[in-house]
């Protein structure tokens, strides 16, 4: 039961009011160069490593090893970095391994550790996720290493969280192809084959370049078709022996760059496109359904048109920042209400349509019913039929629609937008008119309804969700330009219910595969690519998510990203706590035991985890446990003057479950 504690106190219905409305009245509103060509000189003397040699091994450390001769030549890695430095990728990630030492080396030195900089992390999913991250800050994909199989199965999971989020990211693997040439012991047990059969099923594409050409016109192609709709993660193998050798001779002569030249995303089918534009002016009751629509700001200025022009409410399931919550046609928060009386549902990229207009219930039954009335037309605009495979079921239930579209949604609005206003006429232009003071008046009133339910429990301990999340906008709201990375289902929506998130980059979206040890290292990656954009990163941080890849607070102290993490600590993994206790009430298990033992499994208690000293002993500023409520204020206020500061801060808040 929550306790109240004492304290000064903040009037909650104020507070919440003022911090709610403020900043919600307006809607949101390269081709690399080619490297020039290197003379080969001699090689420059050899140099210390980055770490001091002891006096045992200075002399192994500086000098030419007795076996193995000056190489003479540029090195393949060289051309390699030449190859990846033709595109605009700023960053490359890694936990460094032997099998691509011949690429790091090129990285740092050949190519001067710029454009793409070395990053370096504790692990390989953190660097595939800060690569998740980063992109969603800036539409930009990220290099990301692995070593071999060990390492790739590492990043494996993150990869996977890339490949369900529609997320781009350039990953290469190192391997050791040649098993007469390759070194015994680890580096064998580390090579493969095939390394990249580990994700295979949930990347995009993938290859194994065997010659120096060939990894320029690979490297090209993956990232084309990774920054071709549907984005998707990619992965090439890097032969250990073709990064460290001279490049051969005939590789000289026939190295190229290929220039890369943008692929236009695919629309949808123009006849098709007016089909349903004619679908959505004859509607009544239409209801435009959004996911993963908005790729770029623009998509947002487009789906708000869309919007505008039919009067239609939007329902955003918040794959990304598809529809400002301040507009009034997000009706997110009648989404069942809304689809139950719709006779037109326009699904906008969905991941997954089926429950969209069905219900589950988790019962023994597993009750499945429709969530539509009968004879409602449903209408499919997304790329997911681009990229299907059969094994991992990230693709869903299939649902039959009466009007499926294969295309980019967001390429595919501007002609839906001029079709259907081609299509209204006078009478139906005076009905679209009709609609707009009852959509403004129900989002008037579900705001208010989100208002009062936040208040409720406003001075309890632990600490409310609803109050953490408030405390916090207080502070962000005062901020010229910030982004907020992760979903918030596990909040109860708070931030989407109540902050004023109106820009693309104001909400990122969750894991996409829903696999922990996301959200940290994505802040960070966001964090990354907003440091230059003057934007502060704002993670709301779970506990049991932290503890997959709390490494990632390292490599935010190291590069000096400015990143507010605040701990949704409840001491526990909550959605498993509720799997046990519905099993546990399935059946009747305190009846029969004479006790509930459903804590046991997932209640990270006894001890509990000091996340503050967590973050400091990585050289992140942080305070807490916060546990009384009006200390979360002036914790945040102060944290968040580091942040400003351009460092990472950390603040831990012992809070209700959801």
């Amino acid at each position: 039961m929550a306790r109240k504690i004492k304290g000064p106190k903040v009037d909650r219905r104020a507070f919440l009011t003022g911090v709610a409305l403020a900043g919600a009245a307006g809607a949101a509103a390269g081709v690399g160069k080619a490297v020039a060509a290197t003379v080969e000189k001699a090689p420059p003397p050899r140099r210390p490593s980055a770490l001091r040699p002891s006096a045992q091994v200075a002399a192994n450390e500086t000098a030419t090893p007795a076996a193995m001769p000056a190489q003479a030549g540029k090195p393949g890695s060289d051309y390699m970095v030449d190859v990846i430095k033709s595109l605009d990728i700023e960053y490359l990630t890694s936990n460094p391994a032997s099998s691509f030492r011949g690429i790091h080396e090129s990285l740092i030195n050949y190519g001067k550790n710029t454009k793409p900089k070395f990053i370096t992390v504790n692990h390989e999913e953190i660097g595939v996720a800060m690569a998740h991250g980063y992109f969603k800050a800036t539409g930009k994909p990220l290099v990301t290493l692995c070593h071999g199989t060990v390492g790739l199965q590492h990043a494996s999971m993150a990869i996977y969280n890339a490949w369900c989020d529609r997320v781009p990211i350039i990953v290469m693997g190192g391997n050791d192809s040649d098993a007469t040439r390759r070194p015994p012991g680890v580096p064998t047990i580390h090579s493969a084959q095939d390394i990249n059969a580990i994700v295979r099923d949930y990347t995009k594409w993938d290859d194994s370049p065997v010659s120096l050409p060939h990894f320029a016109e690979s490297f090209v192609r993956a990232y084309k078709l990774a920054m071709t709709p549907p984005y998707e993660p990619v992965m090439l193998t890097l032969d250990a022996e073709l990064q460290e050798e001279p490049a051969r001779e005939r590789d000289r002569e026939e190295f190229r760059i290929p220039a890369y030249r943008p692929t236009r995303p695919p629309q949808g089918e123009a006849a098709a496109v007016r089909e349903a534009a004619q679908m959505l002016v004859a509607a009544e009751r239409p209801v435009i359904v959004v996911d993963r629509l908005a790729r770029t700001p623009n998509g947002v200025k487009l789906l708000i048109e869309l919007a505008e022009t039919l009067n239609a409410p939007v329902v955003d399931q918040r794959g990304r920042m598809n529809m400002p919550n301040s507009h009034y046609l997000n009706q997110s928060g009648r989404r069942g209400g809304l689809i139950a009386q719709a006779d037109v549902v326009l699904g906008l990229e969905l991941t997954d349509f089926w429950n969209t207009v069905n219900k589950f219930i988790d019962n023994e039954e597993g009750l499945r019913e429709p969530a539509i009335k009968p004879g409602t037309k449903l209408i499919s605009i997304g790329a997911g039929d681009y990229y299907l495979k059969s094994n991992y079921q990230d693709f869903e239930r299939f649902q039959p629609v009466d009007l499926s579209i294969a295309g980019d949604g967001e390429a595919t609005l501007p002609t839906l937008i001029e079709s259907i206003k081609s299509a209204l006429t006078g009478d139906r232009r005076a009905v679209v008119e009709r609609r707009a003071e009852p959509m403004k008046k129900a989002w008037a009133e579900s705001r208010q309804r989100s208002l009062q339910a936040a208040a409720i429990a406003w001075d309890a301990t632990p600490i409310s969700t609803a109050r953490l999340t408030m405390e916090l906008w207080a502070q962000v709201k005062t901020l010229p330009d910030w982004s907020f990375i992760g979903g918030d289902f596990g909040l109860s929506g708070w931030p989407s219910r109540l902050w004023g998130i109106e820009k693309h980059h104001h909400h990122m979206g969750g894991p996409g595969g829903y696999g922990l040890g996301y959200n940290l290292p994505a802040a960070v990656g966001v964090a990354l690519g907003s440091k230059g954009l003057g934007r502060v990163t704002i993670n709301i941080q779970s506990d049991g998510d932290m503890m997959y890849a709390p490494g990632s607070l390292w490599t935010a102290a190291r590069e000096k990203l400015p990143i507010l993490n605040v701990m949704h600590n409840n001491r526990g993994y909550h959605q498993e706590v509720m799997h046990i206790q519905r099993m546990s009430n399935r059946r009747d298990r305190v009846a029969e035991c004479g006790a509930d033992l459903g804590p046991l499994g997932t209640r990270l208690e006894n001890p509990n985890i000091d996340f503050a000293k967590l973050a400091q002993a990585m050289g992140v500023w942080a305070t807490g446990p916060i546990e009384n409520p009006a200390d979360l204020g002036p914790a945040l206020k102060k944290a968040l003057d580091v942040v400003k500061n351009g460092e990472p801060a950390l603040v831990d808040v012992v809070a209700q479950p959801r």
